[in-house]
């Protein structure tokens, strides 16, 4: 199982136990600009897939955690389900307390670095809802560029690309 492990966090692979916080996030309005609130039993049959993308990929998201506790506080990293033209470098946090303190990047950071120094892959994107703003600073935090000519999901997004170290930019 992969595990990353960062000056506060804890990054690991999920499992089906992380389910009650995956529903508490899913089905709260906090999710409303990634597709949700979900039912609990979409928010099931999604947490399986990411699960599943792990064996099926070689990489997927993240459940992360806090140092010292094994509660799952979001899910962050790459993952590419069947549908997307590419890997995308995702991020959600469940608690709006652990927001503004760095951790999203924090946690970013180390599955972005982890994800291009463990794959043949020199980019990835980030699709972000056009009026969340605060993952648009995410992104651009993380050295990603603003895309207009990615391959856009329905509906449409606004892209950022991500390059790995030496990698061309947009």
């Amino acid at each position: 199982m992969t595990v990353l492990t960062t000056e506060r966090l804890i990054l690991r692979q999920p499992v089906m136990g992380d389910l009650p916080e995956c529903v508490a996030f899913w089905s709260s309005e906090r999710s409303h600009m990634m597709g949700g609130p979900w039912m609990p039993e979409v928010t099931a049959t999604n947490l399986q897939e990411v699960i599943d993308l792990w064996s099926l990929n070689g990489f997927g998201l993240f459940i992360v955690t806090l140092k010292g506790s094994d509660r799952a506080v979001g899910l962050i990293g790459p993952w590419q389900p069947a549908d997307y033209p590419e890997p995308e470098l995702g991020w959600s946090l469940w608690d709006a307390v652990l927001e503004g303190k760095g951790l999203a990047l924090e946690a970013a950071v180390a599955a972005r670095d982890w994800f291009f120094a463990t794959t043949k892959y020199t980019t990835a994107v980030s699709y972000t809802h056009p009026d969340n703003h605060r993952s648009h600073r995410l992104c651009e935090r993380l050295g990603a560029v603003h895309d207009p000519d990615a391959l856009q999901l329905d509906p449409p997004e606004r892209v950022y690309r991500h390059f790995a170290k030496g990698g061309t930019h947009v």
